[in-house]
């Protein structure tokens, strides 16, 4: 491996720490000035919700440590089982998951509550990365629908009953980013866009209160007092913030004004209180991090640590792109959470495990180079070899024809 490359994969590890730490950092703030008037309220501590954040932002930082550490081609194999192991959950949040705001999304577990889909978007990352490593990717839509295209299926199915359709979306644009990059034609990823397009509009459109957020966000203003409050009350508080902001801890509208201030909706109180340098700043973060990431995954030789790199960076800017557009008015609301800066344990910790990953292939990754290189050096070398050797037996043979003349 050169300098050169090793100074690249520095580069992009130390920016993929820094951006990391710093939104957690920034969330961490954010979290507790979105709920501390709230929460002072209802739970009589103003640091109620920054205490459980910052519990589940150690236990990610702690995955995050160790997923680093360990070599990254031996989550290979755990891709199947964890698969399995969140199917199972997933399943069992339907029956036995506690039901928030008419959405049955987590499975308590005492002190904490967990999410399954969360896990899903993982063992789908680290199932998919080690089947397109197997086999050659798919060619066709026939190919790529068996068995990918039932496995997603399946997942997204169970994800949209509980209902998230936010989440069955990021896993969908994870899944895309990771058949580009084992080299599925674009035609056969256009026709099962297609097919995923008309799957989502009748999803929106058969359940109603997905429908009206739809009409929501082509008119928001047509229902102002209902199905356009959250968008309009989040333009409020964008547009109140101006240029530099009204100040850390000084906005308006998360005091029961803007529903789901802490979670969904925690870049509109970014946007009041830190004004546009601080949106645009939050932006820029990830954009970084996506830059960083993608390039860990174009340096990586190793196959299966190149798909899982570009799956996983895709699966983080993609759930912040979703939560963006559905913030600015871009896009309807899906309830999908800002990474690393909304309130959420579950999320909070999957994804500081799936940037342990990403450092892990950073640093071991472009080492593969040297390793994949030598067996090829060697045939090379034998071939050479063996041509020298028939060029000087071809070389010999009229030299042995002329002696045997002189001695006729």
């Amino acid at each position: 491996m050169s300098r050169e490359s090793t100074r690249r994969g520095q580069l992009e590890f130390h920016l993929l720490v820094l951006i990391t730490l710093g939104l957690v950092a920034f969330g961490l703030v954010m979290v507790y000035s979105a709920s501390s008037a709230r929460a002072a309220v209802a739970a009589d501590d103003p640091s109620y919700f920054l205490k459980r954040q910052t519990i589940y932002a150690v236990l990610g930082l702690v995955a995050l440590a160790v997923l680093s550490r360990v070599d990254f081609r031996l989550l290979r194999r755990a891709g199947g089982p964890l698969l399995v192991a969140s199917f199972a959950l997933l399943l069992a949040v339907l029956a036995l998951g506690t039901a928030v705001n008419g959405a049955r999304r987590w499975l308590s577990l005492g002190i904490v509550d967990f999410q399954p889909s969360e896990l899903a978007k993982l063992a789908l990352a680290l199932w998919l990365a080690a089947l397109l490593v197997r086999r050659p990717a798919p060619r066709s839509l026939a190919e790529l629908g068996r068995p990918i295209g039932l496995v997603v299926l399946a997942a997204c199915a169970l994800i949209l009953v509980e209902p998230d359709l936010g989440t069955a979306t990021a896993i969908c644009v994870m899944v895309a980013a990771m058949l580009v990059v084992a080299g599925t034609p674009l035609r056969a990823l256009a026709g099962a866009g297609a097919i995923g397009i008309t799957l989502v509009v009748a999803a929106i459109w058969l359940e109603p209160y997905r429908r009206a957020r739809f009409f929501a966000f082509l008119d928001p203003w047509a229902d102002p007092d209902d199905t356009g409050f959250q968008t309009i009350q989040a333009m409020i508080a964008l547009g109140s913030g101006g240029l530099f902001g009204v100040g850390l801890g000084e906005s308006v509208q998360k005091i029961y004004y803007l529903p789901e201030a802490t979670t969904d909706m925690i870049f509109a109180i970014v946007g009041e209180e830190l004004g546009l340098l601080g949106t645009f700043g939050v932006i820029a973060a990830f954009a970084v991090f996506g830059y960083a990431g993608f390039n860990v995954a174009l340096r990586c030789r190793d196959p299966f640590g190149k798909v899982l790199a570009a799956g996983l960076t895709a699966l983080i800017c993609g759930q912040a792109f979703v939560n963006l557009s559905a913030v600015l008015g871009l896009a309807p609301l899906t309830g999908i959470p800002l990474p690393f800066v909304s309130y959420g344990g579950s999320s909070l910790v999957v994804a500081l495990g799936a940037v342990g990953i990403l450092l892990n292939i950073a640093v071991n990754g472009s080492t593969v180079e040297a390793t994949s290189r030598m067996p090829d050096r060697g045939r090379r070398d034998s071939r050479s070899r063996s041509a020298r050797a028939r060029r000087g037996r071809s070389a010999q043979a009229p030299r042995r024809q002329r002696d045997v003349r002189r001695l006729a």
